[in-house]
């Protein structure tokens, strides 16, 4: 199957400019990067694609054994660098997919140059010494509630994953964004996330990393941030004036902002 429409990838602004590869979350897809792209746009080469089982992507390619580890949506990452022969690239990951960006530049270092990872957690699960933002009976409580009425709960918990009680629209995009996700490959894909560990794997790490966190988040608090930041030598952590967990809709001109002061730093 061909690549760019098994994955839904979209390319846009400066056909000779700096690549971004900009990798959406849990339950989104590519269109939750839709305010910060025409900002970045105006300088950068930016390519968007959505992980097969989410957005627009091939259903048919789905396969569980390869997306019920964070390795497959890795190998999506380097399908598509292989497919466009992206090299230099600045890898934008939100959420999850930070740790994806982290598994595809340590299997082809020789693509990426830089990391950027918005919002993201290595490990949602508390433990003595790291706190990850739930207890081990949280995320079966979480887990136990998706598989039994997933409609039921991204309905519930979307609007209080974005925060931002204040513009309730936000909620209820991303409540979208969830239910628009088939069920069963949602349920593969939550517990690959929030059963994830890859907090050994922050120290392959060699390239420039600049970690984006907001000053409220359930799913990634800030003690997270600051774990990131000090497992990955010379990364730099950056508080966004945001709430929330997804900034990239919630606070668009300075997470693009951040992310064009880095890329032109690095």
């Amino acid at each position: 199957m061909d690549i760019c429409r098994r994955n839904n990838v979209t390319v846009t602004g400066r056909a000779d400019g700096p690549v971004l590869l900009l990798a959406h979350g849990f339950g989104c897809d590519q269109n939750m990067w839709r305010l910060i792209v025409p900002a970045l746009a105006e300088t950068y080469r930016v390519v968007l694609f959505d992980y097969v089982g989410s957005g627009q992507a091939e259903s048919s390619a789905w396969d569980e054994r390869r997306y019920n580890s964070l390795e497959g949506y890795a190998t999506d990452v380097l399908d598509i660098c292989e497919e466009l022969d992206l090299r230099d690239v600045t890898f934008v990951g939100h959420s999850v997919s930070a740790m994806v960006g982290v598994l595809a530049a340590a299997k082809a270092p020789e693509r990426f140059s830089r990391l950027v990872m918005v919002a993201p957690s290595p490990r949602y699960i508390d433990e003595d010494g790291y706190r990850g933002g739930f207890s081990s009976d949280d995320i079966d409580e979480l887990l136990e509630s998706l598989e039994s009425n997933y409609l039921g709960w991204s309905a519930a918990m979307a609007p209080v994953i974005m925060g931002n009680e204040d513009r309730p629209e936000l909620g209820q995009e991303l409540t979208t964004s969830f239910c628009a996700t088939d069920p069963d490959m949602a349920r593969v894909f939550a517990r690959t996330t929030f059963l994830s560990d890859s907090r050994a794997d922050l120290k392959t790490v060699t390239v420039p990393t600049l970690v984006l966190e907001c000053t409220q988040d359930v799913i990634a608090p800030r003690e997270v941030g600051t774990y990131v930041r000090d497992a990955i030598p010379g990364s730099r952590l950056v508080t966004l004036e945001a709430t929330g967990h997804c900034p990239q809709l919630s606070a668009p001109q300075a997470t693009a902002a951040a992310i064009a002061d880095f890329v032109g730093a690095a």
